[in-house]
């Protein structure tokens, strides 16, 4: 991907014609052009990043309280519960759940 030296701005591919000497990136936004020489491909692989937790990680159910709430998984009768903020300041707040027995994970609100 190339930018526009100028602008800032991606360059497109332009082509007028088909032979490899007529290609040539263009700005859309400035007059800036770009001469494509001869045709390069390369691939790259990306590795996928871990998805962290959106409850903050794996750390996050560390030193948290529990309460008296029934599992809907497994019927225990204890979990461990977190309150957070997660929609606009007028909303209340919701309740995160995590049973002491299966992990099992749900929330309230």
């Amino acid at each position: 991907m190339l930018f526009c030296p100028g602008c800032g701005n991606v360059l497109l591919v332009n082509s007028d014609a088909s032979d490899i000497g007529d290609f040539q990136f263009a700005c859309q936004t400035c007059p800036y052009v770009h001469s494509i020489k001869r045709k390069i491909s390369s691939r790259i692989i990306l590795k996928r990043k871990e998805v962290d937790d959106v409850l903050g990680g794996e750390g996050s159910w560390d030193n948290v309280d529990s309460t008296e709430v029934p599992c809907p998984k497994c019927d225990n009768r204890r979990a461990y519960f977190m309150q957070i903020q997660i929609r606009s300041a007028d909303e209340p707040m919701s309740t995160f759940y995590k049973c002491t027995k299966c992990a099992a994970q749900w929330r309230e609100g």
